[in-house]
């Protein structure tokens, strides 16, 4: 089913588990991605940033999606990454998108509350869920680096008045992660996010997932992750693979044979992500 990030994340906390948040960088892996969620029988949430949803096309992402979904019986999100203007916001939801984010996050605090609760109240009227963030990621967030002593953590009472004043779906936090780091590994603050989940009911979002440790993915799902972002991995493996395989290629070779093996690499890191998102040995909740 072609759906929204409030379903698919509610069905995680009934079952206690995370679902794989994955960036698409264009339009060839796409469909494999979809078909790892198939093949491991768990939700999906394909997500974008503004501008690869303007070099793909908003309307070919959403044929995309809510064909294979309906194909490949698999549920399906369709999210906004990162999202700042609310002319890109509303372009995607009125384009089809289920899910977008609103990332007021370098902004005071009221005009976050203030700029998040509007998204919320049009995406709402259209049917479509809505994540806030609060706090700051460390790393490059959509061009804007961020350097370590300009982290802000998310404040468990700020969290509370934030989910509160805006209505928003799902909320990220800022417990230690960093946007596009895949050479190391970072240290989560878990008594923080406990701190946290222990006074909202909202869901919650890593971003950086590449990042995070696998042996802290149960520990964070425990906890109340019930979105797990992942997008360098992704990018770095289709590329690797890519310089291979183009390398190697003759020029007058079919392109397909240089592009399905970067597709089928991303596809196995996706079925490996989720396999751990489903904390199948976990039975916290039931």
């Amino acid at each position: 089913m072609y759906t929204t990030l409030k379903a698919v994340t509610g069905k995680a906390e009934e079952l206690n588990y995370t679902v794989g948040a994955f960036n698409t960088h264009n339009l060839e892996m796409l469909p494999d991605m979809i078909r790892a969620a198939k093949d491991q029988g768990a939700p999906i949430i394909i997500q974008t940033s503004v501008d690869t949803a303007k070099y793909i096309g908003h309307e070919n992402l959403v044929a995309v999606c809510e064909v294979m979904a309906t194909k490949e019986l698999v549920d399906v999100v369709l999210h906004l990454d990162h999202a700042r203007n609310f002319d890109d916001i509303k372009e995607a939801i009125d384009k089809g998108y289920t899910s977008v984010m609103y990332d007021g996050s370098q902004l005071p605090f009221k005009e976050n509350i203030m700029k998040t609760a509007a998204v919320v109240e049009y995406a709402h009227a259209h049917g479509v869920s809505v994540e806030g963030e609060l706090g700051t990621i460390g790393g490059t967030e959509e061009g804007i680096h961020v350097a370590e002593h300009d982290k802000i953590y998310t404040e468990p009472k700020d969290a509370v008045d934030f989910v509160k004043a805006t209505g928003v779906d799902a909320l990220a936090i800022a417990i230690g992660t960093n946007h596009g780091q895949y050479k190391s590994k970072t240290k989560v603050n878990i008594e923080l996010l406990k701190k946290i989940n222990a006074a909202v009911n909202t869901p919650l979002v890593i971003h950086g997932g590449t990042g995070v440790k696998e042996e802290d993915i149960r520990e964070l799902i425990d906890n109340g992750i019930r979105k797990f972002n992942v997008g360098t991995e992704l990018l770095v493996t289709w590329t690797k693979t890519a310089q291979e395989t183009f390398g190697a290629s003759k020029v007058n070779q079919s392109l397909r044979y240089n592009i399905i093996p970067c597709n089928e690499a991303v596809k196995e890191a996706v079925k490996h992500k989720i396999e751990l998102f489903m904390n199948k040995e976990s039975h916290t909740n039931l």
